[in-house]
């Protein structure tokens, strides 16, 4: 490999150009004399070059001294912009992030997540892709999304950070023999008729988990695309299902076909989390957005992870 000056080397030879003395030289760049001489002298030993000539009153730049500062001034400058690039991108993580999220979760945490953030990094771009959580995991995996935010995930590869937990209601239609009733227990769902949304839906285990523990049984030859299609079927007496708490929160009314129910003696949760790849040269980054995801998370009263509160009533 050809002999390459280090950038120091570089800055070296420009100050002493500029200077027009070694002493001064050393002094602009905070190194000893002799350290700069040695230095100076190796680039032109390396390159077989002479770039100063030294007489006793001055230094002066040969001819192809003048035209190695030349091109030494341009590297450094190039290289300042590089740094000054990298820290803008730092300032604003990166600049770019491209974030997965389902659509029973996303379009009721962003609202609260996504201002903060413009507002602490004007300049970061976010891209947002709605998807099922399977398809988000798979893309961030393969490092088409960056991260993914919402119900947590169990993918080898990818690192997650918990920010909340959300509750579980079940839906019935507005006659169904439980609807008067706040709270019920799990034993009586034995029998009854559950809705799920499709594969790749962390809601479809959250539902056939309630399954196994009551009794309940899964209608098979439905597969719901969305919780608002599983709303509308189970207005129209077709079933009952689970619903996170943001999404019933802000989509639920008291005038509604649907109910929603506690089921008290059922303890299953949603936990929420922000994952990315475990090897990603990211991490501070989507530590910074876990964090605000985290404050966004408690503003909305979703619990800690760790919290052993009592599950509350229907929102």
């Amino acid at each position: 490999m050809p002999f390459r000056p280090t950038f120091r080397q570089l800055e070296y030879i420009v100050a002493v150009a500029e200077c027009g003395h070694f002493g001064k030289a050393a002094r602009r760049c905070n190194v000893s004399q002799p350290t700069l001489s040695v230095q100076i002298a190796s680039v032109e030993d390396g390159l077989d070059v002479q770039l100063f000539e030294r007489t006793p009153s001055a230094i002066l730049l040969t001819p192809t001294g003048e035209r190695f500062v030349r091109g030494a001034r341009l590297t450094l400058a190039a290289l300042t912009d590089l740094v000054d690039a990298a820290g803008k991108d730092r300032r604003n993580l990166g600049g770019l992030v491209r974030i997965g999220t389902p659509p029973s979760f996303g379009p009721y945490f962003l609202p609260t997540f996504l201002p903060p953030i413009h507002r602490a990094y004007p300049a970061l771009r976010i891209h947002i892709q709605e998807d099922r959580p399977a398809a988000i995991e798979s893309a961030v995996f393969e490092g088409t999304l960056d991260c993914g935010i919402g119900p947590a995930c169990d993918m080898p590869g990818l690192s997650e950070i918990a920010i909340g937990v959300e509750r579980l209601y079940l839906g019935v239609p507005a006659d169904h023999r439980l609807a008067s009733a706040s709270r019920v227990g799990i034993g009586d769902l034995r029998g009854e008729q559950l809705l799920a949304l499709g594969s790749g839906n962390r809601l479809l285990e959250n539902v056939q988990h309630l399954a196994e523990a009551s009794g309940a049984v899964i209608v098979d030859d439905y597969q719901g695309t969305s919780l608002d299609a599983i709303r509308q079927m189970i207005a129209i007496g077709m079933g009952c299902s689970l619903f996170p708490e943001l999404y019933a929160r802000a989509e639920f009314r008291p005038t509604d076909d649907v109910r929603l129910i506690t089921i008290e003696d059922w303890r299953e949760t949603r936990p929420i989390g922000l994952y990315f790849r475990e090897n990603s040269g990211r991490r501070h980054h989507f530590e910074t957005l876990a964090e605000e995801a985290r404050r966004s998370a408690s503003s909305l009263g979703l619990r800690n992870e760790n919290s052993s509160e009592r599950t509350a009533d229907v929102p």
